[in-house]
């Protein structure tokens, strides 16, 4: 089954298809950086960095780098 046929399948069972993706989107920002999130999933940085947003997520105040020294 490909993720469209289920996807198709679930809304004609009346499941909100779209919510909750948005929902399991804004659950992994909390948890990694917008950008890597979106990058793993092929989504736009910028609809991930959103998402991270209205989810209050800090990873935007992580300062990228070598933090080893």
């Amino acid at each position: 089954m490909t993720a469209g046929t289920l996807e198709l399948r679930l809304r004609h069972l009346g499941f909100p298809t779209q919510r909750g993706r948005a929902a399991a989107i804004r659950h992994l920002v909390l948890q990694a950086p917008a950008p890597v999130v979106a990058r793993m999933l092929g989504y736009n940085a910028d609809t991930t960095a959103r998402l991270a947003e209205e989810a209050g997520g800090t990873w935007r105040h992580y300062a990228p780098g070598d933090h080893s020294r």
